[in-house]
């Protein structure tokens, strides 16, 4: 009897445990995946730099295969323009300096195809207790366009007005996991940008210069250039 029911228990555990990895594995309704957890089919980068190891992607430099400069995962699967798009990351030094950084572009350009250059708007990450979660034009002339927790307004000529506040910068990093998984969440809605880690908003900007405004481009992954660094993403999922 007791046999049975152990037996019974165990069979109930193991199929909740594989609804649940079934579930965590299928994106919410109206998102679509956009990594298959196996290889890097619809995304294009550095062979050297860029793999897949326990169903994420992997960007890993090394003192033998240095970035030697900015280069990116390219999605090839659209230019997304009004999206949501959701991923979990993970970032990790492989230095003594603690150096680390990445990001998501979106709205973005390719620059250079053969060296996997992007510029354009990017949801911003690093190991450091600083920039993760702001929103940084990437080679382009803006740099840094709204710091963390920064409600942000780019006027019709191209200047940064700074209209509220999303909360104290060191409370957002205080609810950031490091070297462990984090939840990313990007929302583009016409010139409306929001970016948000662990389920805290961390940039709102409305950009209004239609001079510099990206309406649409590629989404990609940043491996930054510098000391041995690895990046890791996984769950990537897009509702557009």
């Amino acid at each position: 009897m007791k046999s049975h029911f152990f037996s019974t228990l165990l069979s109930g555990a193991v199929l909740v445990a594989s609804l649940l990895n079934t579930s965590a594995a299928e994106p919410e309704p109206g998102f679509k995946k956009m990594f298959n957890g196996k290889n890097l089919k619809g995304w294009n980068g550095d062979p050297e730099l860029w793999s897949v190891k326990d169903g994420a992607i992997m960007g890993r430099t090394t003192q033998e295969h240095p970035a030697k400069g900015n280069t990116f995962l390219i999605w090839t699967k659209g230019e997304p323009g009004d999206f949501e798009m959701r991923a979990s990351f993970r970032i990790t030094p492989n230095n003594t300096a603690g150096f680390a950084n990445s990001g998501i572009q979106y709205r973005s350009k390719v620059l250079d195809p053969a060296k996997w250059v992007v510029g354009g708007y990017q949801a911003d990450m690093e190991a450091g207790p600083t920039y993760s979660g702001i929103l940084y034009e990437e080679r382009m002339t803006r740099g840094i366009m709204a710091g963390r927790g920064e409600k942000v307004l780019w006027d019709k000529d191209g200047k940064k007005h700074v209209t509220g506040s999303l909360g104290k910068s060191e409370d957002i990093q205080a609810a950031i996991k490091k070297e462990d998984w984090n939840d990313y969440i990007i929302i583009a809605n016409g010139n409306h940008l929001q970016h948000f880690i662990n389920g805290h908003p961390t940039v709102d900007v409305t950009d209004e210069c239609e001079a510099k405004a990206a309406k649409s481009g590629v989404i990609a992954l940043q491996l930054h250039a510098g000391q041995p660094m690895t990046v890791e993403f996984k769950n990537l999922r897009i509702k557009q």
